[in-house]
């Protein structure tokens, strides 16, 4: 068997990309709607989306939509897929729904969502035709970026559509827990409550936890077995199906961790594997800052997001917009400079993504829901060691789709204590959003 590449490397610099102002345009609408529940089968394999306690999203909806409220809608974002089947639900099925139940709304629902810039970046072009052309809105996560937060305050201000974003900040790769949550979304909550307060709008700035979670049908197995085979054959291990499944597991998280210690010199001196990926995570940022130049300082999240943006700004070079007409020496530069970004943006997927895999392995009796997930999980470890990226994540995909939305939490009630302690208010806002999604979590439990 002749051996291929897993991945092929970026050797060219590319302009920056260049999006337009956001807006609502017909035409991507009527595209979403001819294609977009085909392409979501087809992505994300649902054929049901099932919407527990309706009546509070029903609710947020007509009164945001009828300019009686202003709302964030927070979403967990555990997948790789919520941003596409969120908007789809919310532009053309959330009104079916309502109207069953005689809800008349003011305005054709839909949410307005934040992304990051690195999305348009890899996502191709058809995220940078589709995303900006719904009205969704770009920021960079790691440097200020001032014409992007106006703009969200705008629209957040403004109305109708309620905002939509993940206060996890990106893919956590856990729908049953909840790893980490940023303060991004309840800042901004605060932020418009504050302006709305200025404006002597009585209008309350509200924030939505909603939840959403996978379910597999009885054909899942197969797809699992085979899959786990895969990966037993990227790790050159036979695949005994007399073993336990959790067995099998293990065997394979165990080789590629040692082949990731042996990578980047680490001696394991221990046999636990959450210490063991702890020291990998540490050795492979400091390799990448090592590579692209820029010392270790700061928290964990800045240090990954400062160098994930740094690879990316050589990938796709901030406001040049034509390369045409540099010289053919600076050019090659460039693309050097691009390719040698490639290489080490590989280090930083890898400790993206172990950050969030140190978690013990599943027991042999433990929801289906959640052996798919670290099934999935265990290939992206093995992806990513060997240069991979989200994009090229593996899926079994679900039968069925659990929306589950918490009761909003209403920031403008809690305006004055803000005023007076922004950091205890804030801190109160964050413990009550993450308590949300663990009831989300629990609820959703009911349906294994």
């Amino acid at each position: 068997m002749s051996y291929k590449p897993f991945i092929k490397p970026v050797i060219k610099a590319f302009a920056d990309i260049n999006l337009p102002e956001p807006r609502l345009s017909k035409f991507a609408i009527f595209v979403i709607k001819l294609l977009g529940r085909p392409y979501l089968f087809m992505i994300t394999g649902f054929a049901k989306i099932i919407l527990k306690k309706e009546d509070i999203l029903f609710d947020i909806f007509k009164r945001s939509l009828a300019g009686e409220s202003r709302c964030i809608i927070a979403f967990r974002h555990p997948y790789d897929s919520e941003p596409q089947i969120l908007s789809w639900f919310f532009m053309f099925k959330l009104k079916k729904l309502m109207s069953k139940r005689g809800i008349r709304l003011a305005v054709k629902p839909h949410a307005r969502f934040v992304y990051t810039y690195e999305i348009a970046r890899w996502g191709g072009f058809m995220a940078r035709f589709i995303m900006p052309r719904i009205g969704a809105m770009p920021i960079h996560h790691n440097k200020i970026d001032s014409q992007g937060m106006a703009r969200i305050y705008k629209a957040l201000l403004e109305g109708p559509y309620p905002l939509a974003l993940a206060p996890e900040g990106q893919v956590s790769y856990s729908a049953d827990t909840v790893p980490r949550l940023e303060q991004g979304v309840i800042r901004m909550g605060f932020n418009s409550a504050e302006k709305l307060s200025e404006q002597n709008s009585a209008i309350p700035m509200e924030i939505l936890p909603l939840s959403i979670h996978f379910r597999y049908g009885k054909n899942v197995k197969s797809k699992m077995d085979k899959l786990l085979s895969r990966i037993e054959k990227l790790c050159a291990l036979s695949s005994n199906k007399a073993l336990a499944f959790t067995e099998r597991l293990r065997l394979c998280r165990d080789y590629i961790l040692s082949a990731n210690e042996e990578k980047y010199g680490i001696a394991p001196n221990s046999l636990i594997f959450e210490e063991r990926i702890e020291k990998l995570i540490d050795a492979a940022l400091e390799k990448g800052e090592s590579m692209i130049g820029v010392k270790s300082y700061g928290d964990f999240f800045y240090r990954m997001y400062r160098l994930r943006q740094h690879c990316w700004d050589r990938i796709f070079l901030p406001n040049m917009h034509s390369l045409e007409e540099l010289s053919d020496l600076n050019r090659n530069f460039y693309d050097l400079g691009a390719g040698e970004a490639w290489y080490i943006g590989r280090h930083q997927e890898l400790v993206d993504f172990c950050w969030y895999f140190r978690i013990p392995l599943p027991a042999e009796d433990a929801p289906l829901h959640q052996q798919v997930e670290y099934l999935q999980n265990l290939w992206d470890f093995a992806s990513r060691s060997m240069g991979g990226a989200l994009a090229n994540r593996r899926r079994i995909k679900p039968s069925r789709i659990l929306l589950i939305p918490a009761s909003p939490l209403n920031l403008s009630d809690s305006l004055a204590d803000y005023k007076n302690d922004k950091k205890a208010v804030i801190g109160k806002a964050m413990r009550d959003l993450e308590k949300a999604f663990l009831d989300c979590i629990a609820e959703s439990k009911k349906e294994y």
